[in-house]
């Protein structure tokens, strides 16, 4: 449902420019399936000004293959705003700088849609609150994971649906890192879901719901020692790896040798997060490199840390 159009928009000077940053996210953390995600300090950052007619301009990650009009998802997403207060939609001026690899599990289609909806936001005189933007965002990307994570930064836990409207967020300890490995080719979110089944049995159910609640307690309490067990899942990973990803127990079981203290596919795939302490990091990400070599499969590892703040404007007078 789109936000109230009462809201309380206003002009803002033509020759305002707004710069939207935001980061990836890994979403799920293994048992905590469209609920759990985290913000990571790899960033996209998109620059938007009111123009007549629409010219967007792409570098880095997609710039061989995103649209470059209307069909942009950051102009799909400013034009949710335009609608949503009332304001006709003349046109926009973007330049979008990508460093989030698309179609990788890190969360890319949420960062155009929050750089879209956070930018035109702003150029209309900030006149929606977090949760209206979530709920613009939620209502065409599907899922709330990755765009929890993205707008409030940290651990975001998030329960968005029919009968609820919650992100809550929890810090991460400064000496964890996130070690990403990133295969070089694509998986949909569509592909990965219809890899899943309808139903699951009671016993999965459970045993998720346990690995999510403990995965909560042991990055609070910091016992890193449960965080094996409790990023383990029997909704989606078995099936994903068996349908698109047959390499991923190789992958995780290298990562936890060299020393990693938890895996999971991260999103829907195909890339593979694993939470390390510092110390470990640079071993574990040549390991799953390594790994996914001996596999048949080329790719690239990231390590990074958590980003505490999520998404951010920042406005200009030209």
């Amino acid at each position: 449902m789109a936000p109230e159009a009462s809201l309380s928009a206003q002009a803002r000077p033509p020759t305002l420019r707004v710069r939207v940053t935001v980061p990836a996210t890994s979403a799920n953390c293994g048992p905590g399936f469209d609920a759990l995600g985290i913000a990571l300090r790899l960033y996209n950052e998109v620059e938007l000004q009111e123009a007549a007619g629409v010219a967007v301009e792409i570098a880095g990650e997609g710039a061989d293959r995103l649209p470059r009009d209307e069909h942009n998802i950051v102009v799909r997403g400013a034009r949710l705003v335009y609608e949503a207060v009332g304001r006709p939609f003349r046109g926009l001026r973007v330049r979008q700088e990508n460093r989030i690899p698309p179609s990788r599990g890190l969360g890319s289609s949420a960062s155009a849609w929050l750089s879209g909806i956070l930018g035109a936001d702003a150029l209309v005189g900030r006149a929606l609150s977090r949760e209206q933007v979530m709920e613009l965002a939620v209502a065409q990307e599907g899922h709330p994971d990755n765009l929890g994570a993205a707008l409030y930064g940290g651990l975001a836990v998030t329960c968005w649906d029919g009968e609820a409207r919650h992100v809550l967020t929890l810090p991460l300890a400064d000496d964890l890192r996130f070690v990403l490995l990133v295969p070089d080719r694509e998986a949909s979110t569509a592909e990965a879901r219809a890899a899943l089944p309808s139903s699951y049995s009671r016993a999965d159910a459970v045993f998720n719901v346990g690995r999510t609640a403990l995965l909560l307690a042991a990055l609070v309490r910091r016992r890193w020692d449960c965080l094996d067990v409790a990023m383990r899942d029997r909704l989606h990973q078995p099936y994903r790896s068996r349908a698109l990803f047959p390499w991923l127990d190789a992958v995780a079981e290298a990562a936890r040798v060299r020393g990693a203290l938890g895996v999971a596919l991260s999103g829907a795939g195909p890339s593979v997060l694993a939470v390390v302490g510092r110390d470990r990091a640079a071993a574990v990400a040549s390991e799953m490199e390594s790994a996914l070599r001996r596999e048949g499969q080329k790719g690239a590892s990231l390590v990074l840390e958590a980003d505490p703040e999520g998404a951010r404007v920042a406005e200009f007078s030209d």
